[in-house]
């Protein structure tokens, strides 16, 4: 038995009632924890949490479809709720946190798990959900007062975005704790953006607002004028681009035409609700995307890359897009010939070329790798 109470085993016992939809048991099991003697909050961070990353990376290699993914998403919530409403809350506290995802972001889980966390630790919470628009979030903020918002983003293409809500409630006087791998490795881009504070997950959330108490507004966003230009170029040539990258890889790789939806990606399903691993962007949490959507998605990615200036941003969604469709026999070789096409037809913009020859790196170098013996 480890320090929180949660071995191995049970960790294994959960992943298998994740694996066969098994609600009565997953419920069983966390709820036992609790009301064994562990801590609600170490069921939530220490099994819930981790084995949702799990579920992500059977997702990712092709061992589970969509579906698998999905039902596995729907009994983790169930276990969250339920262990929520067999702990103990505190109470009292005259702290009141806003709970949001940030616009675009249909990852639920993460947020959800943070407001719980937030409430057993005492302090009032408000959750708004999944893909809150700044109008939404503004209203809010007006209409309930709180102290501090807690954004939440998963997928680092929803960062431009994210800005928007940030500035949105810091212009109401309201400071923003932002949370997620979306805002990159120790929050690099959510203090490009602006945020006031950054958690790496809901524990640390929790005891930076407890120890950091009132929160001040002091960000102060780092996007150059520059990049948003660039940024707001991308956007506008989307559809173009979009209809271009479909063509190139109709003639580069002949052999796709004969795949249903014409990309050649023409059926790549997305979790809904799968905090990506090692802070990888990962699927976008829609239930069903086509092969199309895949494609704006790296456009996506390379538009946010270009906003924060950091190379990185596209460079992770090449990565996970490499691996995904190496994963299901689908030539990544694909990735390299859309990342020299978009350069070929985005000469004017620097920043935009400094992208995508990161990318064209980051590509070549694991294609060589995979080549190598071992």
């Amino acid at each position: 038995m480890n320090a929180t109470g949660i071995t191995d085993a049970v960790r294994a016992d959960f992943d298998t009632c994740l694996a066969d939809a098994d609600e009565g048991g997953a419920l069983e099991l966390a709820v036992g924890l609790v009301t064994s003697g562990v801590s609600a909050e170490d069921v939530l961070l220490g099994l819930v949490a981790p084995a949702q990353v799990r579920v992500g990376e059977r997702w990712e290699c092709g061992e589970w479809t969509v579906a698998q993914e999905h039902a596995a998403t729907h009994v983790s919530r169930l276990t969250v709720d339920a262990v929520a409403s067999a702990a103990p809350v505190g109470g009292g506290s005259p702290r009141h946190v806003l709970v949001a995802c940030s616009d675009g972001e249909w990852h639920v889980l993460p947020s959800h798990i943070l407001a719980e966390v937030m409430r057993l630790r005492g302090f009032q919470v408000r959750s708004l959900g999944g893909s809150v628009s700044p109008h939404e979030l503004l209203s809010d903020v007006h209409q309930n007062g709180p102290d501090v918002v807690a954004l939440s983003c998963t997928l680092t293409f929803n960062l431009p975005l994210a800005q928007r809500q940030i500035e949105t409630c810091q212009c109401a006087g309201i400071p923003v704790m932002a949370g997620g791998p979306g805002f990159g490795p120790e929050g690099t881009w959510a203090y490009a953006l602006g945020a006031d504070l950054y958690a790496a997950d809901a524990r640390d959330a929790a005891e930076a607002l407890l120890h950091r108490w009132p929160p001040v507004l002091c960000g102060e966003s780092s996007v150059q004028a520059g990049a948003v230009e660039e940024y707001a170029a991308l956007v506008r040539r989307r559809p173009e681009l979009l209809a271009d990258l479909i063509h190139v890889l109709r003639d580069v790789f002949p052999g796709l035409r004969e795949r249903p939806g014409g990309s050649g990606l023409s059926d790549v399903p997305y979790p809904s609700d799968i905090p990506s691993p090692s802070g990888v962007p990962g699927p976008s949490g829609r239930e069903h995307e086509d092969g199309t959507d895949f494609l704006g998605r790296l456009l996506d990615s390379l538009a946010a890359a270009v906003f924060v200036d950091d190379a990185r941003v596209f460079t992770g969604q090449l990565a996970f897009a490499s691996a995904y469709f190496s994963a299901r026999s689908v030539e990544p070789r694909c990735l390299l010939a859309m990342t020299d096409a978009l350069a070929d037809r985005l000469r004017g913009s620097p920043r935009t070329l400094d992208t995508l020859s990161a990318g064209h790196r980051c590509l070549a170098t694991r294609e060589a790798d995979s080549r190598r013996p071992g």
